[in-house]
């Protein structure tokens, strides 16, 4: 690994070094996928890490190419020590609104785990349920913690191949390009056919 990747990730996992310098074993990473689209579900992935986790190229999936996610996305399976995925659909989004949705997923997230953490790392959320495990909430976590960077690809990559899947049983829509984001196309296209079942009806009322 070249000296700088190196010396990047040891700084992406600067606050996870805290943790384990105390004597905590199990720390999770918790981020989302999906808050923001017009269609689709919300994902959100918890993943405890090996403490000698280095994987090169991990980092905000929002800074990381799709076809690298996808090669990450094995990589840190192989290395993490457990890891679960909350999906809440479009229909319970419309129903308790995102920010509810998101906060279930992650409940969910870790009723899935295998190996509980002692601590959580989030990426922004408070408020949240998470069987009175502690947790720290760190705005921009994606960005600035390996655990929390190694979830948000997991929880991209999910929710990418999900919504490659409604592009194959809705292809005028092309989610496969825009993951159900509201670009211009999407929006064209929603306004020209309508809403699928998939669509968020409370996103898209200004467009329908």
């Amino acid at each position: 690994m070249k000296e700088k990747e190196e010396l990047r990730l040891l700084k992406l996992k600067e606050m996870e070094k805290e943790f384990y310098d105390k004597g905590v074993k199990n720390i999770a990473g918790i981020d989302e996928a999906g808050r923001g689209p017009l269609a689709g579900p919300v994902v959100v992935a918890s993943v405890i890490m090996k403490p000698d986790s280095m994987i090169e190229g991990v980092n905000d999936s929002k800074k990381v190419s799709e076809n690298k996610r996808e090669k990450l996305y094995d990589l840190i399976l192989e290395e993490a020590i457990s890891y679960g995925i909350g999906i809440v659909y479009q229909d319970e989004i419309d129903k308790i609104n995102i920010l509810q949705a998101t906060k279930k997923g992650l409940t969910e997230s870790l009723s899935q785990m295998e190996i509980k953490p002692n601590i959580i790392m989030v990426d922004a959320l408070t408020g949240i349920d998470t069987f009175g495990i502690p947790y720290k909430s760190i705005i921009k976590g994606d960005a600035k913690c390996y655990s929390i960077s190694c979830a948000s690809i997991i929880a991209k990559v999910t929710r990418d191949r999900i919504m490659r899947e409604w592009d194959k049983v809705y292809p005028e829509y092309g989610f496969a390009a825009h993951k159900g984001y509201g670009t211009a196309k999407h929006i064209a296209a929603l306004k020209e056919f309508g809403p699928t079942p998939i669509h968020r009806r409370t996103f898209i009322k200004n467009f329908v």
